[in-house]
């Protein structure tokens, strides 16, 4: 189901998380931070899953409002199937692995990537506004961050307004036809650019954020419970220190580009929890850890089911071999894979280059 080179960029991952955590858990004083672990009131885990779950259940009524835009036809099933599949992806590099998602929407609709991806930059680009929303309120509380913060808006304004120029857009492309390296993947550029264009234009863009800052919402509440398990008062202050630190983390992880915002998030936490919540390093580390099993995590291993489920139909529909394991047949056989799609992803990186290339699952 996954390349070499997706196996490669998970194990990295993962051990960059091993090293994140162990990091923490020197920072938090290990054998205090596992005391407090114990005094954790773990009948709030079920509460905090279920406001991570309230975060993918407004991301996916997001997924299928631009699917509908995009005029995709696919049944509510399949689409959550693929949506949930896509949260195995967190941790690549930018989350650049979200692109299996159109991928996997082609091999159920037959759209080209070329249309569907554009979704994967829109739930971004939506979701960080939201998140800036969210991180205001603490933002002129607390005035901490504003220049990352306001330079992300302003970055993304700038590219919204861009798309928006169509003429200026269709203009560059029609020059990008003349020149013999980029003609030929003009028309991708161009599909491509139609369904940006369609995802981005202010209604849609304004409903989408909408719907960010509720299903965002339900992680900022997810981690005030953390705070409160652990023993730190309740209260609106709390809430909006959680929503501030919950916002503004996450932020920084996106922008790093690494997995997950493996140590960048997780650190950005920590010394905001220390600056706002509380001064003691064994309650940072322990809301750090906590936080970031039941989002992260919790979402990496649901999508692993769900990507598991959907290997699993493959295999009762086309017993043969499957993409992953073309490497060895063909080595075996000295078959070579006939592939005809319209992209190709590097998933170990952050970029995808227009040819025909190889698969996701």
């Amino acid at each position: 189901m996954f390349t070499r080179r997706m196996r490669t960029g998970i194990i990295f991952s993962l051990v960059l998380a091993f090293i994140v955590i162990i990091a923490i858990a020197l920072y938090a004083d290990l054998p205090r931070m596992v005391e407090a672990l114990t005094h954790f009131r773990w009948v709030y885990i079920p509460l905090i899953l279920g406001f991570t779950l309230v975060n993918y259940a407004g991301r996916f009524i997001k997924w299928q409002y631009y699917l509908k835009r995009l005029k995709i036809a696919i049944s509510g099933g399949e689409s959550l199937w693929i949506f949930l599949a896509g949260l195995s992806m967190a941790i690549t590099p930018g989350k650049v692995g979200e692109l299996l998602k159109s991928y996997l929407l082609k091999r159920s609709t037959g759209v080209p990537i070329s249309r569907t991806s554009p979704i994967i930059v829109a739930e971004r680009l939506s979701d960080g506004i939201a998140m800036l929303v969210l991180a205001a309120a603490g933002l002129f509380l607390y005035g901490i961050g504003w220049e990352i913060l306001l330079l992300l808006l302003v970055l993304g304004l700038g590219g919204i307004i861009l798309i928006q120029n169509r003429p200026l857009v269709l203009s560059l492309l029609q020059k990008g036809e003349r020149l013999p390296l980029v003609s030929k993947f003009v028309h991708l550029v161009r599909e491509f650019y139609e369904s940006t264009y369609t995802l981005l234009q202010w209604r849609p863009l304004l409903l989408a954020i909408c719907i960010g800052i509720i299903s965002w919402s339900g992680e900022c509440a997810a981690l005030y419970f953390v705070y409160s398990g652990l023993g730190i008062a309740a209260g609106p202050d709390l809430f909006i220190k959680s929503m501030f630190i919950l916002a503004v983390s996450s932020l920084i992880g996106s922008a790093s580009g690494l997995p997950g915002g493996l140590g960048t998030a997780d650190g950005s936490m920590l010394g905001l929890t220390h600056l706002l919540v509380t001064t003691s390093a064994t309650l940072g580390g322990a809301a750090t850890l906590l936080i970031r099993l039941c989002t992260l995590w919790f979402g990496l291993l649901i999508g692993v089911m769900a990507l598991l489920r959907i290997r699993w139909l493959q295999r009762r529909r086309n017993p043969g071999p499957l993409d992953s394991d073309w490497d060895e047949h063909k080595q075996k056989h000295g078959v070579a894979q006939p592939i005809h799609d319209d992209l190709t992803y590097a998933t170990m990186g952050t970029s995808a280059s227009t040819s025909t290339g190889e698969k996701f699952v």
